[in-house]
């Protein structure tokens, strides 16, 4: 049988090289420095004095090169993952959430923490843990109560030293931060009994996500009126103006003379809706929400809210710290949530 030659054509040189990585040594050789004083610098380490025109010199260096430090090599050097994990959360995270989130994101990254967040979508419940543990992460920080005794050890066998959850209940085995929401509720219908209003709507939102904070808010409020000649009425309540509408319609049969909205952004959506329907705001009904946003400060009538304080960034980040370094430690509860009434003029 003859034999065939075939040319296979070389592959063609890329047109373009590929970038060098800029590493820890270029920086040091462009500040005149050792690459001990650059990961000093670059990594923010403390307990090593370098004046400050040597960090400005190193910075700079690295700023020119584009070089920065490696997470995979400083987790070696730790001995363990760097990354703390944070779940996108399930429910839509207003303002307030949001800044407390970067806040805690900052005091993470000073204490040399990567900081990841991470959207599954589609996955809940374990599915979503195992993906969690897939990365690895030496800290996972959970809003709401998405989480189980069982995906707390799930995580903790895949290397977690730190499952820390954020929200209005703990779940075994894991640090939490408590977020009392039934303060919000307890606070806004008290405010509502003391201006004389007897007859209380309180807005629940439809979104099931919302659940685990509209239900502890509509029973602070029952609890602020009990033992009272008050009344509570559940308002279930989309996010949207065809429902508030709807709802606003129906508002001379249902009786009221005040409503708490759950928060200032389904406060500004019934308000409208209200007045559109010919309803005196706060002649005729008293109006409060929660969150103390701007919008609601340009209203007219101004909104009344609940000022709400979230608890420091840099309070837990210190406690994921905490527990990095001493896994094995009972879990930490932690109570944190204000709450102010600001009384203006739709109550």
């Amino acid at each position: 049988m003859p034999y065939v030659m075939v040319q296979i054509p070389k592959t063609p040189a890329p047109a373009f090289p590929a970038p060098t990585v800029p590493t820890s040594a270029d920086v040091a050789r462009l500040a005149g420095v050792s690459r001990a004083t650059v990961s000093y610098v670059l990594n923010n380490t403390g307990t090593v004095r370098i004046s400050e025109a040597t960090r400005h010199r190193v910075r700079e260096a690295a700023r020119e090169l584009g070089y920065v430090p490696h997470a995979a090599a400083r987790s070696l050097r730790a001995g363990h993952s760097r990354i703390v994990l944070m779940p996108a959360p399930s429910f839509p995270a207003g303002p307030l959430f949001t800044g407390f989130l970067a806040e805690l994101q900052r005091a993470l990254g000073r204490l040399e923490y990567t900081v990841v967040q991470y959207g599954a979508v589609g996955l809940s419940g374990d599915d979503a843990v195992r993906a969690w543990a897939e990365l690895r992460p030496v800290a996972v920080l959970v809003p709401g109560t998405d989480l189980t005794p069982q995906g707390v050890d799930l995580l903790k066998r895949s290397g977690a030293r730190a499952v820390v959850t954020v929200g209005s209940g703990p779940v075994d085995g894991a640090h939490a931060l408590l977020l009392d929401h039934g303060t919000i509720g307890r606070r806004a219908g008290r405010h509502l009994y003391e201006r004389g209003r007897r007859r209380i709507g309180v807005v629940v939102p439809a979104d099931p996500g919302l659940r685990v904070f509209s239900e502890p808010r509509l029973e602070g409020v029952r609890r602020a009126v009990r033992g009272t000649a008050a009344t509570v009425t559940e308002l279930p309540l989309a996010y949207d103006e065809e429902a508030a509408a709807r709802l606003a319609a129906r508002w001379e049969l249902l009786g009221l003379d005040a409503v708490f909205t759950y928060n200032d952004e389904y406060a500004m959506l019934l308000m409208r809706a209200l007045q559109d329907e010919g309803v005196d705001v706060p002649g005729h009904t008293a109006l409060i929400g929660a969150d103390d946003l701007m919008l609601g400060r340009l209203l007219r009538p101004r909104l009344s809210t609940v000022r709400l304080e979230l608890p420091s960034g840099r309070d837990l980040a210190a406690l994921v710290e905490r527990a990095v370094h001493d896994p094995g430690a009972p879990p930490e509860r932690h109570t944190a949530l204000g709450a102010t009434v600001v009384h203006r003029e739709s109550s």
